[in-house]
C-alpha cells in the first residue's frame, strides 16, 4: 500500500490584522493573497506540479464581514480543482468590525462544552456550505486545539474525519493520543494526526512548512516511504509564504513551497497527494514512528530560519 500525503492548507483571516484596524479588503490581501505568494500562487504551482491539497477554510470572520469573503477563498480553490473542508478559530464569534480586536469570544475550542463545541461546529459548517463549499467530512481546529469532545461533537455531525492532534503542540492539541502518534487511527471517527519528526531526542517538531527545512522535509518523506507509513500530513497556511505583516514574500518560505511540491511530484508513485474527500483507503493504528533526530539537519535549519526571520521581517 502505498503512503498517502495529505497537504493541507489552513485558510483563514489572521486575527492579527483584525486586531491592527485594518479593513476587510485589506485583511483580505494580507491573509489570503499577501505579496503575490498567497492562495492563487499556491494553487498555481500545485496544478503545475499536479498535485492534490486539502484547503482548511474558516468561515467564521463571516459573522462579521458577510459571506463574500468566505465565498470568494471557496470558490477559487474549487475552481482550481482543489477541496475545502472545515477550519474553525471559535474567537471570532464575539469580534466586531472596527474594534481592533476589542471584543472576542475565547480563543481555544478545548475552552467550550461538548455542547457548545457541537453548536460551534454545527454554525460553521452551515456558513461555509452557504459560501458555496460541498458539505465537509474534514476539519481541523484553530491552532490544533482540539480535545476528545470535539471529536465526538464532529462525530455527531457526521464527519469522517479529523486532522487536529499534533504531538508538538500538546499544551493545545489534547486529543488523548501520544505525542508521536503519527499514523491515522479509529479514535470517535479517523484521526489522520499531523506529521512530527523528531527534533531532539523526545521534542516534536510539526512537518510544516515553516518549520522544517527543504533537507527534513525530503528526510520525513524519504522515511515515510521507506518505512510504508500510512500516511504523511502537511501543514501550511494561506499567509505562510509571506512576513507576518503580508506585505513581501519570504523567500526562504517560498523556496521551501517550491522544493515541496517538486519533491512531492518526483516521489508521486510511493506518495501521492489525496484529498479527504476521495476517502483514501488508509491502514489504521499502524505503529508508524517519526523520522530520528539528526543534529546536523537541526542546525543547518535553524540557521536557515534565522536568516529567514532576519531577512523576510525586519527587510534587510
Amino acid at each position: 500500500m502505498v503512503t498517502r500525503v495529505f497537504l493541507t492548507i489552513d485558510t483563514e483571516f489572521a486575527w492579527r490584522h483584525h486586531a491592527a484596524g485594518l479593513d476587510v479588503e485589506t485583511i483580505y490581501a494580507r491573509s489570503i493573497e499577501p505579496a503575490g505568494v498567497g492562495l492563487g500562487y499556491q494553487l498555481d504551482l500545485l496544478a503545475e506540479h499536479g498535485l492534490k491539497a486539502c484547503f482548511f477554510v474558516d468561515p467564521m470572520p463571516a459573522l462579521i464581514f458577510g459571506l463574500a469573503p468566505v465565498k470568494r477563498m471557496v470558490d477559487t480553490i474549487l475552481t482550481a480543482g482543489q477541496e475545502v473542508q472545515l477550519h474553525l478559530h471559535p474567537n471570532w464569534t464575539a469580534a466586531r468590525v472596527g474594534d481592533r480586536g476589542a471584543h472576542y469570544a475565547r480563543f481555544q475550542l478545548h475552552e467550550y462544552t461538548l455542547a457548545e463545541q457541537r453548536d460551534l461546529l454545527r454554525g460553521a459548517v452551515e456558513l461555509l456550505v452557504a459560501a458555496g463549499a460541498p458539505a465537509p467530512i474534514a476539519f481541523r481546529a484553530g491552532g490544533y486545539a482540539a480535545n476528545e469532545d470535539t471529536l465526538i461533537a464532529l462525530a455527531d455531525l457526521g464527519f469522517a474525519y479529523d486532522s487536529s492532534h499534533n504531538g508538538a503542540e500538546a499544551a493545545e492539541s489534547r486529543i488523548a493520543l501520544p505525542p508521536a502518534q503519527i499514523a491515522p487511527i479509529d479514535h470517535h471517527l479517523i484521526e489522520v494526526p499531523v506529521t512530527v519528526i523528531e527534533d531532539a531526542p523526545g521534542m516534536w517538531r510539526t512537518f510544516q512548512l515553516c518549520a522544517l527545512s527543504g533537507a527534513e522535509t525530503a528526510a520525513a518523506l524519504d522515511h515515510a516511504a521507506a518505512e510504508d507509513h500510512a500516511a504523511v500530513t502537511i501543514v501550511s497556511h494561506g499567509f505562510e509564504l509571506a512576513n507576518r505583516l503580508g506585505t513581501r514574500a519570504n523567500g526562504v518560505h517560498v523556496r521551501r513551497f517550491d522544493t515541496l511540491c517538486r519533491l512531492l511530484a518526483l516521489r508521486t508513485d510511493a506518495l501521492p497527494t489525496a484529498h479527504f474527500a476521495d476517502r483514501p483507503a488508509l491502514a489504521l493504528g499502524q505503529d508508524d514512528r517519526p523520522l530520528g533526530a539528526n543534529a546536523l539537519r537541526r542546525r543547518l535549519r535553524q540557521a536557515e530560519q534565522l536568516w529567514s526571520n532576519w531577512v523576510a521581517e525586519r527587510g534587510v
